[in-house]
C-alpha cells in the first residue's frame, strides 16, 4: 500500500517515492478521524481546493501524459485490447474536459449541512434533518485514470475521505494524479491530510473491505461479476452497477431519420463505456424502413451487427443473434438486433435482460413515452435522446464517482448529491420523555417550513 500521498517529501517536484506502511488499519483510523474535520469545511474551501487541483492539471500536463504514455507502452506490449487501451489513454482533450468538470463542481451548492426537514415535536422542541458526509468512502475502480480525477474531486466537494484502488494498467498515471491531486488540497488546508489514499495491490484491496470499522461505503467500479464479489467478501455497504446492458427501443411512431441519429450516436460515440447501447429492439410495423437505414449509417462505422430472425429477414448480410447476446454488455462496436410487436414485449425484454443501468425509447407518442418510462426497470428511462447522456456531468452534477443500479440511497449517475447522507439533530429546552409517557405533555408533530 501506497503510504498516503499527502505525507510525501515536499520539495521533490514530481519524482514520486513510495512509502509503505505496515498497518493499513492505522491508515484507516487517522481517516476516519479526518472525516470529521471535512464534515464541517466550508464550501469556500472545498472549492479553492477545487480550483487548485485544476490549475496543477494545468502546470504538470506533460508530466501526466508521460506518465500515461508510460501505461499506454506497457498495454500495449500484453496486448490489451483496444476498448480498455481507450479507456486507460489521456491526452489533452480528456484533460481539459477534467477542468471542465472541477470548474463545474465549484459552481454547485454545497451538498453538506443543508436543512432537509423540520419538524416540531412539540412547543420548542425542534428535529432537523441535516445533510452530511458519507465520511470514508473506497472505490475501486477500472484502469481509467481521468475517474481518478472525477472521483476525486466529487470526495473533495460532498466533504469525503477517499480509499482509491485503480486498475493496475493505470498504475503510473494513477501514481502522479493522486500525489498532483493530494498536494494541491493540503496547499489549501491542512484539514485535508489523510484524507486521499492511493492503494496498489489487490492484498490492500482484501484487506480494506474487512475493515467496516472504518469504511463507511465501497463504490466498485466494474463488472457485474466483480460488484458481486465485493458484496459476497464485505459487511460495508456497497454502492455500484451491474453490466452496462443499456437498450433502445425503436417504436412504430418514431421518426426514422432521429432514431438513426440517435441510435447511431448511443452506439458508437464511445464505445467503451457503459452507458453505450448494446442491444436495439425495432417495432415490426416500423423495421423494414428503419433497419436498412440504420445499417448504412452503422455500416460506415463498422458496426457488426447481430439480429434475431425477423430482423435477419431485413438485413440478411449481418450474424445471427443468440441468446446470449441478449445478456452481454458488448463495449465494443457490435449491436444486438430484435424485432418486437408491442411497447409492452420491448419493456418485458429490457426487463429480463437489461441490468438497469439506462434505457431508452424513441417515439412520437406521449402516451407509448409515458408508458415505456413508468414501466421500464431502470436507473435512467430517456425519450428521443442517447443513453450516452447517462452520465454525472452531463447531467449537471460536475461529474459522477460511478453509475448506481441500487434502489437504495443513490441510483443513476452519482454526483455530490449521492455521496452525502443525513443525521437528525432535536434540539429541546429541558424535555424528558416521561412527560408524554404519562400525558402530561402531547406531540404536535408539526411540519416547518
Amino acid at each position: 500500500m501506497i503510504h498516503p500521498l499527502s505525507t510525501l517529501e515536499r520539495g521533490q517536484g514530481l519524482r514520486l517515492k513510495e512509502y509503505y506502511m505496515e498497518d493499513l488499519e492505522l491508515t484507516l483510523k487517522k481517516m476516519k478521524l479526518a472525516s470529521a474535520k471535512l464534515a464541517g469545511m466550508t464550501n469556500e474551501t472545498k472549492n479553492k481546493a477545487l480550483m487548485a487541483v485544476s490549475a496543477a492539471l494545468v502546470e504538470y500536463e506533460d508530466a501526466i501524459l508521460e506518465a500515461n504514455e508510460e501505461d499506454l507502452n506497457e498495454a500495449n506490449k500484453a496486448g490489451l485490447p483496444a476498448p480498455l487501451i481507450k479507456r486507460l489513454t489521456l491526452n489533452k482533450d480528456k484533460l481539459r474536459d477534467l477542468n471542465d468538470g472541477l470548474i463545474g463542481l465549484t459552481k454547485l451548492a454545497d451538498p453538506c449541512n443543508e436543512t432537509l426537514m423540520q419538524t416540531e415535536l412539540d412547543d420548542g422542541l425542534i428535529l432537523t434533518k441535516k445533510s452530511v458526509p458519507i465520511g470514508v468512502i473506497g472505490v475501486i475502480f477500472e484502469a481509467r485514470p481521468d475517474a481518478l480525477v472525477q472521483i476525486t474531486a466529487l470526495c473533495i466537494k460532498s466533504g469525503n475521505c477517499v480509499v482509491l484502488k485503480g486498475g493496475s494498467e493505470a498504475l503510473h498515471s494513477n501514481r502522479i494524479l493522486a500525489k498532483i491531486i493530494t498536494d494541491a488540497v493540503c496547499e489549501v488546508s491542512a484539514d485535508f491530510t489523510d484524507t486521499i489514499t492511493l492503494l496498489e495491490t489487490r492484498d490492500d484491496v482484501a484487506k480494506m473491505l474487512s475493515f467496516d470499522k472504518y469504511i463507511n461505503l465501497i463504490i466498485p467500479r466494474g463488472s457485474n461479476a466483480f460488484v458481486q464479489y465485493i458484496k459476497k467478501n464485505s459487511l460495508i455497504p456497497v454502492l455500484g452497477h451491474a453490466d452496462g446492458i443499456c437498450h433502445i427501443y425503436v417504436d412504430k411512431a418514431a421518426d426514422i431519420d432521429m432514431a438513426v441519429r440517435v441510435v447511431t450516436d448511443a452506439k458508437t460515440q464511445y464505445v467503451a463505456v457503459c452507458n453505450a447501447t448494446e442491444t436495439l429492439l425495432v417495432h415490426s410495423k416500423i423495421a423494414q424502413k428503419f433497419l436498412p437505414a440504420l445499417k448504412k449509417s452503422l455500416d460506415a462505422k463498422h458496426v457488426t451487427l447481430k439480429c434475431d430472425k425477423r430482423a435477419k429477414a431485413i438485413l440478411p448480410d449481418t450474424e445471427d443473434a443468440t441468446e446470449e447476446d441478449w445478456k452481454t454488455e458488448y463495449l465494443d462496436y457490435i449491436l444486438s438486433i430484435k424485432v418486437v410487436d408491442s411497447v409492452e414485449e420491448a419493456v418485458t425484454h429490457i426487463n429480463t435482460y437489461g441490468s438497469g443501468h439506462t434505457d431508452g425509447i424513441i417515439t412520437a407518442d406521449e402516451n407509448t413515452a409515458d408508458y415505456f418510462t413508468t414501466y421500464v426497470d431502470t436507473a435512467d428511462a430517456f425519450v428521443n435522446c442517447s443513453t450516452r447522456f447517462a452520465d454525472g456531468f452531463r447531467f449537471g452534477f460536475g461529474a459522477e464517482v460511478g453509475i448506481s443500479t441500487n434502489k437504495f440511497h443513490a441510483r443513476g449517475p452519482v454526483g455530490i448529491d449521492g455521496l452525502v447522507i443525513y443525521k437528525y439533530i432535536l434540539k429541546g429546552h429541558g424535555d424528558i420523555v416521561d412527560d408524554y409517557a404519562t400525558g402530561r405533555k402531547h406531540f404536535t408533530h408539526k411540519r416547518l417550513k
